[in-house]
This record gives C-alpha cells, sequence and structure tokens, in this order.
C-alpha cells in the first residue's frame, strides 16, 4: 500500500522515528541496526516501508534499503515470526549477517534477537535457508556497503572506504559506520581506520 516515504525525521525514539511527510508525522518502527544510521532530527531520509493491519491498530514499519525491507518480508513469512521478532531480529543483526547465518545454519547467532528462542531460530533457517543464494547474498553485501543510505550519505569517500575496509575484515556494517563516524576528520583511510580500530576495540 506504502511503498516508501521521503521526508525530514521530526523525532527519534528508542524503537521508531516520526517522519514528517508533507505536514504529517508518521510513526515509523525500525529495526535499532537502521536506527543507529540515522545521523539526527531536521534530516531529510527516505524509508522504505512495510504496513501491517491488526484490529486494533495500522503500523508502519520501515527500513533504509529495499534489501533489508525484502529480508524483512522473508522474515515475517515463517510460521510464528511476527513483525515485532522480525525487527528485533534486524536490530541485533543487520541484513547482511542474518542471511550468512540463515545459510550457515548459525541458530545461536540467529537466537540472540529478543524473543526468537532455538526453536524459532531453526524454523527461520529450515524455511529460509533454500530462499537465499549465496552469490547473491555476497553481491547484496557489497552493494548494500557501496549504496550505503540516504542517512549515510554524510560519509565522505575517505570514511566510506575506511568502513568498507572494516567490514572486509569481518565487522558488521553497522558498527563499521558507527565507528568511522567517530573518528576525527582525516585526509587519508589510513589514518581514520586505524583511529576506528582502536575504538572497536575498546568496545
Amino acid at each position: 500500500m506504502i511503498g516508501y516515504l521521503k521526508g525530514e525525521v521530526a523525532g527519534i525514539y528508542e524503537d521508531r522515528i516520526i517522519l514528517e511527510v508533507g505536514g504529517i508525522g508518521y510513526n515509523v518502527y525500525m529495526p535499532a541496526s537502521s536506527l543507529d544510521l540515522i545521523d539526527g532530527i531536521g534530516i531529510d531520509i527516505k524509508v522504505y516501508t512495510y504496513l501491517h493491519i491488526r484490529e486494533d491498530a495500522m503500523l508502519l514499519y520501515g527500513f533504509l534499503t529495499k534489501d533489508d525491507l525484502e529480508l524483512y518480508k522473508m522474515l515475517i513469512s515463517v510460521n510464528g515470526i511476527g513483525p515485532k521478532a522480525g525487527l528485533a531480529l534486524l536490530s541485533v543483526m543487520n541484513a547482511d549477517d542474518l542471511r550468512f547465518a540463515i545459510m550457515s545454519g548459525d541458530a545461536k547467532q540467529i537466537g540472540r534477537a529478543p524473543g526468537i528462542g532455538p526453536k524459532s531460530a531453526q524454523r527461520i533457517i529450515i524455511d529460509l535457508k533454500d530462499k537465499i543464494d549465496l552469490m547473491d547474498a555476497f553481491e547484496q553485501k557489497t552493494a548494500h556497503i557501496s549504496e550505503s543510505t540516504g542517512a549515510g550519505s554524510d560519509l565522505n569517500a575517505v570514511r566510506k572506504e575506511a568502513a568498507e575496509a572494516l567490514t572486509a575484515l569481518g565487522y558488521s556494517q553497522t558498527d563499521s559506520y558507527k565507528a568511522v563516524r567517530q573518528v576525527e576528520a582525516a585526509d587519508d583511510v589510513e589514518t581514520v581506520l586505524k583511529s576506528a580500530l582502536s575504538l572497536m576495540s575498546r568496545l
């Protein structure tokens, strides 16, 4: 019904944002991994949405990339995984990490999400493993990093390259972008990378 919303961030909360579009403020529930990438109130972003309708409410769930949205739809297609559980999964793991966890059968990693027990984690793996192609997963990971998001557009080329290097070293995309944002401005990738690695080692 609503493919995406594009507007100004009017509020940021623990589990959602208020996105003002055409003078209307929409409550959009988002995973923590996406909320961490939003730089602050007043910026313009594009959010891909899923509308969940139940008897007592209409809830909008939002994601910064189409990839996140598509994976979310796959998750909630699994029996026993509702909209909140799907959001919880994408809060503790980004789409790339979750995709690889499903392919590798890592139920322990998937079970880290609140409300996802061992049985639910195994069900996700069984139901979705054959729906995810290994080569597609690697291509998505590359595209996800290079595409970044509207919320991450403030990263200059040096910071972007440093974030990509951290991801290549095995750090999650979310942690990589968070780390390079905390580094003071620098003109070369090596300086940013060293500072970011130092920050991440203290986490």
